[in-house]
C-alpha cells in the first residue's frame, strides 16, 4: 500500500477566506504597438523575401514578380528551366547548382505546385549525398518557410515550381 507522507501546509499555500476578483483591463487603443519588432529578423532583412503568389508567379516584397520556376540561393534568385511535365525529364543535372554553391544550404525547400509530389529516389539521394536536407511541400508552404527559415539566418535555399501545373507561369 502506498502511503503518501502529509507535508506541513506553508503559508503562502494557505486558504484564505477572502477571494479576489478578477481583474478586467480595456485594451490600449492608442497605437502602443504599432512599432513592435521582429526578434527574428536581423539588422539587414533577408535580400529575398516572398510576399505573395498569383497564377502571374510569385511576388517579392521588393514589388518584383517571378513568372516562372525559380531558386533562391544565398539572398539570390535564379530562374530555373524544368520540364513541364512534374519528374519526367528530370535528373540531376536540374539540381547542379547546389553542387557548385559555397557554402551550401543546410536545407532545400522544394515547392511542387500546388500540392506535394515526392521526387524520384535518385534526386533525394543525390542532394543527401551533397549533405543537403530535402524537404518537399506545395510551393505556397515552401515560401512561408522559407520566408521564415532565411529570418532566421538559416542556410536556406527554395527550389519553386507554378502553384498551378496545368498553366504554367512564362519561361
Amino acid at each position: 500500500m502506498l502511503r503518501l507522507a502529509r507535508l506541513p501546509q506553508l503559508s503562502c499555500l494557505r486558504h484564505t477566506s477572502h477571494t479576489r476578483g478578477i481583474h478586467l483591463s480595456r485594451p490600449l487603443n492608442n497605437n502602443k504597438w504599432a512599432g513592435l519588432t521582429n526578434i527574428l529578423a536581423g539588422e539587414i532583412p533577408p535580400a529575398v523575401q516572398v510576399k505573395s503568389m498569383s497564377p502571374a508567379g510569385i511576388q517579392l516584397e521588393d514589388g518584383m514578380t517571378l513568372p516562372s520556376a525559380c531558386i533562391f540561393l544565398e539572398g539570390k534568385v535564379f530562374l530555373w528551366d524544368v520540364p513541364a511535365t512534374l519528374w519526367q525529364g528530370w535528373a540531376k543535372e536540374r539540381f547542379e547548382v547546389f553542387d557548385v554553391v559555397v557554402p551550401r544550404p543546410e536545407i532545400l525547400l522544394l515547392g511542387t505546385g500546388r500540392s506535394v509530389v515526392p521526387p524520384p529516389a535518385p534526386l533525394r539521394q543525390y542532394l543527401n549525398e551533397l549533405g543537403i536536407q530535402l524537404d518537399v511541400m506545395d510551393t505556397w508552404n515552401a515560401c512561408t518557410t522559407y520566408n521564415l527559415l532565411a529570418e532566421e539566418g538559416r542556410r536556406v535555399a527554395a527550389a519553386l515550381l507554378p502553384y498551378n501545373q496545368q498553366q504554367s507561369w512564362k519561361t
